[in-house]
C-alpha cells in the first residue's frame, strides 16, 4: 500500500489562539514525499482544517493518494457509543459531537460543557468523563478520577489499541500532560465532516479499496526517543519534531510496501478505532534508522 505523500497533524486543544512566537502545544502539520518534507504551524484549528482540506482537494485534483494521520482518538472504549447514541459505531460519536460541539475561528469552545452532559446522558453523574483546570467547576465532571466507576457504567479506562500503546492516556480523560480527551471532543467533528468527501475513507472503519485520501489515527508519542533527540538537537517545539518524523517513517514504509503491516486490527477496532502503529513502534523507529529506504 503506497502513496504519493503523508501527512501527520498533531492537533490541539486550546481555548483560544496559540502564541505566533512560543509554537509549543499549537497545531503542526507535517508532510513528506519523495521531494522530501516539510512542516506548517497553525494557531487555530479552523486553521488547520482549512490547511488539510486544501492538501486532500490539491491531490485529488493531481490524481494522488495521500495518507492524512491525525493525532486524536478516533472512538472510546467499547460500549461508549452505544451508550451514547444507540449505535455500536465510532461514526455515530463523530455525528453527535458534530452537533454539540461549538469550536469558533478563536478556539472558543465549550468541550467541557459537552463532556458534563454526556456524562449525566450515560451515567447521570460523575464519570465517564473527567478532569478540567483547577480553576473551573463542573457539574457531573470531576477534575478527578477519583470516585468515577468506570466498570459500572460496562466501560474500560483505555482502548484496546491504548493498552499496546503506553504511555498513551483514556480518550475520558480531558486534562493535565498527556491527556488526548479534549483534543478528541473537538477533532471528531472534523472527522465527520471529511468523512463526508467523495474519496476519502477513514481508516479502519471505511473500505480503503478506490479511496485517494485514507485518514488513521496516529500516536507520534511511539517515536518518543529519535522525537527527544531531534527537538533537542535542533531546537524543535517536540510537536513539530513528531510530525516530521513520523510523516517520514510512514511514507518509508508505503514505499516498503509494509504500511499493511500495521494496518492489522483485532475485531474490537471496529468499534473502538485503532492506533496506526499500536505496538509496532520498533517497526516505525526502523524505518526512520534504515539507511535504505528512500529519504
Amino acid at each position: 500500500m503506497r502513496f504519493d505523500r503523508v501527512i501527520v497533524a498533531d492537533w490541539s486543544a486550546a481555548n483560544l489562539p496559540t502564541s505566533a512566537r512560543h509554537r509549543a502545544n499549537a497545531i503542526w502539520i507535517g508532510c513528506h514525499d519523495a521531494e522530501g518534507g516539510a512542516e506548517w504551524h497553525h494557531r487555530t484549528r479552523a486553521s488547520g482544517e482549512t490547511q488539510l482540506v486544501e492538501l486532500i482537494e490539491a491531490a485529488t485534483l493531481a490524481g494522488e493518494r495521500l495518507l492524512i494521520g491525525l493525532d486524536f482518538a478516533f472512538g472510546y472504549p467499547a460500549g461508549f457509543a452505544a451508550a451514547l447514541t444507540g449505535e455500536a459505531r465510532a461514526p455515530a460519536v463523530w455525528r453527535w459531537l458534530a452537533r454539540a460541539i461549538e469550536d469558533g475561528p478563536d478556539n472558543r469552545n465549550n468541550r467541557f460543557a459537552v463532556a458534563a452532559r454526556i456524562n449525566a446522558l450515560i451515567a447521570g453523574g460523575p464519570g465517564p468523563f473527567w478532569s478540567h483546570p483547577s480553576n473551573q467547576s463542573w457539574q457531573g465532571l470531576p477534575a478527578r478520577r477519583a470516585g468515577i466507576d468506570l466498570a459500572a457504567l460496562g466501560l474500560a479506562s483505555v482502548r484496546a489499541a491504548e493498552a499496546l500503546s503506553p504511555p498513551a492516556k483514556s480518550p475520558f480523560m480531558l486534562f493535565n500532560p498527556g491527556a488526548v480527551g479534549s483534543q478528541s471532543l473537538l477533532g471528531l467533528p472534523m472527522l465527520h465532516r471529511l468523512a463526508q468527501r467523495p474519496g476519502l475513507a477513514i481508516w479502519p472503519f471505511a473500505p480503503l479499496d478506490g479511496a485517494n485520501v485514507v485518514v488513521a489515527e496516529v500516536y507520534p508519542s511511539l517515536l518518543a526517543g529519535p522525537v527527544a533527540r531531534l527537538a533537542q538537537a535542533e531546537g524543535l517545539p517536540s510537536d513539530q519534531a513528531q510530525v516530521r518524523l513520523l510523516s517520514r517513517a510512514l511514507w518509508r514504509l508505503g514505499q516498503a510496501g509494509r504500511l499493511a503491516d500495521l494496518m492489522q486490527t483485532p475485531p474490537e477496532a471496529q468499534e473502538e478505532g485503532w492506533i496506526l502503529g499500536a505496538g509496532q513502534a520498533a517497526m516505525l523507529i526502523a524505518a526512520l534508522e534504515a539507511e535504505e529506504c528512500p529519504a
